[in-house]
């Protein structure tokens, strides 16, 4: 996994001595891949290695998925986790983190995968002499000292990063505990160094730690999960799986899900990339097979696989449970809550990690579904509105949007935040909610009455009545026009009509300062005189939804200027 262009493919590439990264445009990825690497081929990169560090093997080999971006991790899933036991992140250790990098490590995170970081394209780095040797080890003996250090600078930045993701990491020979640290490995995709420590890392990582996990019965029924639905030239649709148990054969009968439901297809025939070869590759890159047992990528071709859902899981029909297995987990995949965004996505791998990651940060989901963002979608944020204004969003990952829904977005004011990336769709979101809440704060602000003590003014009124018009200091709180004030006693004075400063009218007046104020209703050196104090008036009910709705629009001083409005009230018997 990792940010585009950071070099996914070619390190695969290296690892297969193939060059599907030179062919392909702009040498990204552009469909997802699954290789099956031996472990004699792992033995032949870093055998002398592993034999200096007494490591022994015993898998049978490595199944790699070169994933563009989010789609095949997130495809690449099971109930309550992912199919991947061990995820490679790869990091051009040049650029140090990019959006798609963050996106990786908070899938990883939240699937619980184990990874390991390779700090790719060492060999850009200014002076470093590239070596005959697939050992970083090896080859870092041979660089002057200075291109060590540039070299510790960016991997120190790279564990910088992780640190503040919630990640002890370290630089692979300095790891003290590697069920407590990130392993970096610094590599050179083209040139081949350090491609000896990565696997080797993987290799016995995966034998030490994941155990059991790594252990299947090819009698069962197969399992695995859709990667990518394809129209294949003289096979017609197929899906691209990864098998993660069991054993699937030509002519067995597999169940998947659909937008319609639980749907069968007999398999018609089963296709194997060739050794060191991949699944995106051509048809004369596959060979034809009688059965293919876990774990593995095939192309499955069969009638009725048209509608199949990408990140479905694929069932051999000999599990009695496939049907209500596959029922059962949709249905948990699309669970929804009453309340919150609309939420709509390309998979159903995308529809759970972004799931998963809006759980994490307390979001909640009142509807999921596939494709594009119909009207109706519009329709329900708007409903969500009336419910719970800070819901009233569509949240859509990698779909396009009809006509008419964003007519309807236009007409309603329903904000849809789209994106291609789950990390940015995530923060997209995140910023949203702060920009609602401010802009619902500044709305209460303006409608909320707040607390304000003021002193009248010597020598300063302008006017007797019809209004009175005389000066005030406010001494704490604020006043706005439209608060009835109060005395001391509790006894009602007059409602404040206009504020003005120097002739100019204000909105509000807060502590410190002296400002003119017009009364209807009040008769000064009557009612009121020079000195008085008066209050704003706010009923028991408002005191204490400020108290405890919206104390934090409060500072200490209004606080304590609620405690002595609650006081008067009581004493005077105001209640309204």
């Amino acid at each position: 996994m990792g940010h585009v262009d950071h070099g996914k493919t070619s390190l695969l590439d290296k690892i297969r001595n193939t060059a599907i990264a030179s062919r392909e445009a702009g040498g990204i990825t552009q469909h997802i891949g699954a290789s099956e690497v031996p472990i004699d081929a792992v033995q032949k990169i870093c055998g002398p290695l592993m034999a200096k560090m007494g490591v022994s093997l015993s898998i049978p080999g490595l199944l790699f998925i070169d994933t563009p971006g989010h789609e095949a991790f997130t495809n690449l899933r099971k109930r309550g986790g992912s199919i991947s036991d061990l995820a490679i992140l790869v990091v051009d250790v040049t650029k140090s983190f990019e959006p798609q990098t963050y996106e990786a490590v908070e899938i990883l995170k939240e699937y619980k995968t184990p990874f390991i970081v390779a700090a790719n394209k060492i060999d850009v780095v200014t002076g470093w002499r590239s070596q005959a040797t697939y050992s970083f080890s090896e080859s870092i003996k041979s660089q002057q000292q200075n291109v060590v250090e540039d070299l510790e600078a960016k991997i120190y930045s790279l564990i910088g990063k992780l640190s503040e993701l919630g990640f002890a990491s370290e630089r692979f020979d300095r790891v003290t505990d590697v069920k407590k640290e990130i392993s970096i490995i610094p590599l050179s995709a083209k040139t081949g160094e350090g491609i000896a420590e990565l696997l080797m890392y993987a290799t016995g990582l995966s034998q030490r730690f994941l155990g059991k996990r790594l252990e299947i019965d090819p009698q069962d029924p197969g399992v695995g999960g859709i990667i990518e639905l394809k129209e294949e030239k003289g096979l017609g649709p197929t899906i691209d799986a990864i098998l993660y148990n069991g054993t699937l054969s030509v002519n067995d009968t597999i169940a998947f899900a659909t937008p319609e439901g639980v749907k069968t297809a007999k398999i018609r025939a089963l296709l194997r990339p060739k050794p060191m070869q991949e699944l995106r590759e051509s048809s004369s890159k596959f060979y034809y097979v009688d059965s293919v047992s876990a774990a593995a990528g095939v192309k499955i071709s069969g009638s009725g696989l048209d509608n199949a859902l990408a990140g479905s899981l694929i069932i051999s029909t000999r599990s009695k449970d496939y049907e209500s297995e596959i029922s059962s987990e949709i249905k948990e995949v699309f669970e929804a809550d009453k309340v919150g965004v609309i939420l709509k996505a390309d998979t159903i791998g995308s529809i759970e990690a972004i799931s998963r990651l809006l759980k994490s940060i307390n979001a909640t989901i009142s509807k999921k579904s596939l494709g594009k963002i119909t009207k109706r979608d519009i329709l329900d944020a708007f409903s969500m509105r009336a419910t719970d204004p800070a819901h009233a969003v569509v949240l859509a990952f990698n779909v396009d949007m009809e006509d008419d829904a964003r007519a309807e977005a236009e007409a309603t004011g329903i904000d849809v935040i789209r994106a291609d990336i789950i990390y940015k769709l995530i923060e997209d979101y995140k910023a949203w909610v702060d920009n609602e809440k401010k802009r619902e704060s500044q709305m209460l602000e303006k409608t909320l009455k707040f607390p304000g003590m003021v002193r009248i003014l010597p020598n300063s009124c302008f006017r007797m009545s019809h209004p009175a018009v005389f000066g005030v200091e406010v001494i704490s709180g604020r006043i706005r026009p439209s608060y009835m004030m109060m005395k001391e006693n509790g006894t009602m004075v007059g409602r404040v009509k206009e504020i003005q400063d120097n002739g100019i009218s204000k909105t509000e007046a807060k502590p410190k300062d002296s400002v003119a104020v017009s009364m209807e209703d009040v008769t000064f050196g009557r009612q009121i005189r020079e000195n008085d104090v008066l209050y704003t008036f706010i009923s028991s009910e408002e005191i204490r939804a400020l108290k405890f709705k919206f104390s934090s629009m409060l500072n200490d001083d209004e606080k304590l200027l609620l405690d002595k409005l609650s006081e008067i009230n009581s004493a005077s018997g105001n209640t309204g």
